[in-house]
């Protein structure tokens, strides 16, 4: 394994591998894994999906994912460590901008197995990007970690260009296509109370506000404001693992009235209190599914 940044606010590891090693690496935000070469099925949550060359995969906060290889195979790992966001770092970025699309995927993404990425223009620019950045990481200068960082930032776009094109949500194959579209408005905007409001969607989605909440409970089996609350509640969680924002930050951010009622709201939902839950440091309503075998299985 050949580690070429660790200390940096990006960790790159280049690896060559005949059978996986289970890497003792924390994974709390999330890395992107590139294949340069080989075959074999990659596992997330006793779930599988072939991989091959120029295969593109999302590591999520689970411990549970692996990848069974048939086929010696070349991964590149690129890992957004927490320290990219945080005030001590002084690079030429909007930190907020750049926190705000990284929480976008990490919470958006479904962490299942499978190619990332449906374009083979954007598997070409991922392809070149990555190869930009091995060779710079390489040849390391004092000027390399700004054109890292733009390369990564580059890297976030084409992930969230293609996310958006997916349909990553969980929801029966039968519903209505206004429910993708709905719900991807909502987590595009979920920082901006006013537009979550039953009028706004009623007049973008072209329903009488008393269907609105209606449609939405019927197509997801919950509520439009449960759902609006547990989507706020992944970002807090991220922010609170990932960031250094306050408290207050946070709850201003997202449009919660103050730190008293998000506290009361986040133990609602996740059980536990914010002090606990980022002393544990472990995600509790950001993982969609359940690190376990299917009942059949």
């Amino acid at each position: 394994m050949n580690i070429i940044e660790t200390y940096k606010p990006f960790e790159i590891q280049e690896v060559e591998l005949v059978t996986w090693k289970q890497r003792p690496v924390k994974n709390n935000f999330f890395e992107l894994v590139f294949v340069k070469s080989g075959e074999g099925t990659q596992c997330i949550n006793y779930n599988e999906l072939p991989y091959s060359k120029g295969s593109v995969f999302l590591l999520p906060p689970l411990k549970c994912h692996s990848f069974n290889i048939d086929q010696p195979s070349k991964f590149v790992f690129l890992k957004f460590n927490d320290s990219f966001f945080k005030n001590r770092n002084h690079l030429a970025i909007d930190r907020n901008e750049w926190f705000k699309e990284a929480s976008y995927i990490l919470s958006n993404y479904n962490q299942l197995p499978g190619d990332i990425i449906n374009s083979d223009i954007d598997r070409n620019h991922l392809s070149s990007l990555i190869e930009m950045i091995l060779q710079e990481s390489r040849s390391y200068e004092a000027t390399s970690t700004n054109l890292i960082t733009s390369f990564m930032t580059s890297i976030l776009e084409v992930l969230i260009r293609n996310i958006k094109k997916t349909s990553y949500f969980e929801i029966p194959n039968n519903s209505d296509e206004r429910i993708t579209k709905m719900l991807t408005y909502i987590n595009e905007n979920i920082d901006k109370t006013a537009l979550l409001k039953v009028e706004n969607l009623a007049e973008v989605f072209m329903m009488s506000p008393t269907y609105v909440s209606e449609f939405f409970k019927k197509q997801i089996n919950m509520s439009l404001r449960e759902y609006i609350i547990k989507a706020k509640l992944k970002l807090v969680e991220i922010r609170l693992l990932n960031s250094d924002f306050t408290l207050t930050q946070i709850a201003d951010e997202l449009g919660f009235t103050d730190v008293s009622h998000l506290s009361k709201i986040f133990k609602r939902y996740a059980g536990t209190s914010l002090r606990e839950f980022k002393n544990n440091g472990e995600y509790m309503l950001l993982k969609r599914v359940s690190c376990a075998p299917a009942k059949n299985a």
